[in-house]
């Protein structure tokens, strides 16, 4: 079965008649559907005159903007394989990125050209104003036809347990997740507009600012700038989406004490918010539905499927529980030594359209992690209740020994969570994994109305003491600014335990 992403979505916006609707509300600015698929054709010239073709790798280092959407669109009509990076990343990453990935030329910012002196530059500029190069002797190129299962991305992962790997998906792929997350999941339809903190480049953002409205009809918000509490209500008032999408930490922000009454009339259009990247402390849940005004739904998602596998849904949810496994997926629950038993945690593999294809240039690595089979081994620790909804025991690397006692830091962040003063928290254990002095160690980020006070701290440690076995209780409390995370979002534990 042949196909190409980008030509999908322009014939399905010609299908049904969106190509007059507004897609993008950025600043004073709308672009209608038909402009923006326009623009990623014109791109596809500007690439193929650079020389791109099927099968090359094309690095897109862009902010959210026509520029980046252009650019993804136009990579993908080439056959090309479009490889994502944040252009908030350093310089190393840059670099790491395209020592990787190879790519034949390097999409960015004029600022940022400098970044990648051995390869092609093309700027964001030159895809949206040089129409002439896209209209040539052979016009703007035609929509290469590709295989279904092509390459058609990269996305890399977080780098929490490594470094980052790219994870390569299809140009099937974005239909899949579409049909689980946006339609399953949230009954997302073309009267939605969406806003994602999370950025297009990572996998929240691509799907919930550049896909999902395409492939419904509907609008998303183009924000370009690093995301702040301020901008975010700026855009919200303005914009008036009817779903955000982003994870915990900046969910955390948003209902601040200091922030809660700006953002709730803000946000007033909202009609649900989806959370993923980390997990989502019910206490927190609880917060961002009293300030919000709408459903929070928390999930599960990887780069490695492309987007959310598991969430809890408008038609379902419950509190502290990861929600159902969303249709056409499938997941197994695996002890490590012994039979599948769902109801017991286990290790999460799941298995869908989605699954990444392999990790760029890494065989053994996807060999670890990817069976034949088409099973994906997340990394997760989860089990199963008698209604079908999962529940997030951890990551499995994430695993302590204390006291001769296996410990999971999510059991004692729940715990530690549940007092109203904590925003965010992370467990971590000091000291050598064979050592007999080995302790716990909580960090957490408190609302600002809360003093950080060794006062708090022995309420906090307190808490602990009458819900969790010694060995679980932490030896102390530091309190952050914020926590350590990727680029991603993920708590950077390894920083944490080097503070220890």
């Amino acid at each position: 079965m042949e196909g190409n992403l980008a030509a999908d979505l322009a014939a399905r916006a010609y299908a049904r008649r969106w190509l007059d609707r507004p897609l993008y509300y950025m600043d004073d600015a709308v672009f209608s559907h038909g402009e923006v698929h326009d623009a990623g054709a014109r791109a596809a010239g500007v690439l193929h005159a650079a020389g791109i073709q099927a099968g090359d790798r094309v690095l897109i280092a862009l902010p959210d903007s026509i520029g980046f959407v252009a650019a993804f669109l136009g990579t993908l009509r080439l056959g090309a394989v479009a490889v994502l990076a944040g252009p908030e990343q350093s310089d190393a990453e840059h670099a790491a990125m395209v020592a990787d990935a190879r790519p034949a030329v390097a999409v960015c910012t004029a600022e940022a050209a400098a970044r990648f002196p051995f390869t092609c530059v093309l700027t964001d500029i030159d895809l949206l104003t040089h129409g002439d190069l896209a209209t040539g002797p052979d016009g703007t190129p035609q929509p290469v036809l590709v295989p279904s299962d092509a390459s058609a991305y990269v996305q890399y992962t977080s780098g929490t347990t490594g470094r980052p790997k790219g994870a390569v998906h299809r140009h099937s792929d974005a239909h899949a997740y579409f049909q689980a997350m946006a339609l399953g999941a949230l009954s997302l339809n073309s009267g939605d507009t969406t806003f994602s903190l999370s950025k297009a480049c990572y996998p929240l953002g691509l799907g919930a600012t550049v896909l999902f409205p395409m492939l419904s009809g509907g609008a998303a918000v183009l924000w370009p700038d690093a995301p702040s509490v301020r901008g975010a209500v700026r855009q919200a008032r303005r914009h008036r989406p009817t779903l955000l999408f982003t994870g915990p930490t900046w969910y955390a922000r948003l209902v601040g004490e200091r922030h809660r009454n700006a953002v709730r009339v803000a946000f007033a259009s909202l009609r649900v918010a989806a959370s993923a990247g980390e997990p989502l402390l019910p206490s927190l849940a609880d917060r961002i539905e009293e300030v919000l005004g709408c459903p929070v739904l928390d999930g599960l998602g990887s780069t490695e499927v492309g987007h959310t596998f598991i969430s809890n849904t408008v038609a379902g949810r419950r509190r502290g529980a990861l929600g159902v496994v969303l249709d056409p997926y499938e997941i197994e629950v695996r002890a490590e030594n012994g039979p599948t038993c769902p109801s017991e945690p286990g290790a999460l593999y799941v298995r869908g359209p989605s699954v990444m294809k392999r990790y760029l240039g890494k065989p053994d690595e996807t060999a670890e992690v990817l069976a034949p089979d088409g099973w994906l081994r997340t990394g997760d620790l989860v089990r199963v209740d008698a209604e079908g909804f999962v529940h997030h025991h951890g990551r499995i690397l994430d695993r302590v020994t204390v006291a001769g006692e296996e410990v999971l830091p999510l059991e004692v962040e729940r715990v530690l969570g549940r007092h109203p003063a904590v925003v965010e928290v992370a467990v971590i254990a000091t000291g050598d994994g064979t050592a007999p002095g080995r302790a716990l160690r909580a960090f957490a980020v408190i609302e600002g109305r809360f003093p950080a006070t060794a006062a708090l701290e022995r309420e906090l440690l307190e808490l602990a003491r009458a819900e969790l076995p010694a060995h679980k209780v932490p030896g102390s409390v530091t309190f952050l600014a914020e926590l350590p995370r990727t680029s991603t979002g993920k708590v950077r534990r390894s920083v944490l335990i080097a503070s220890g």
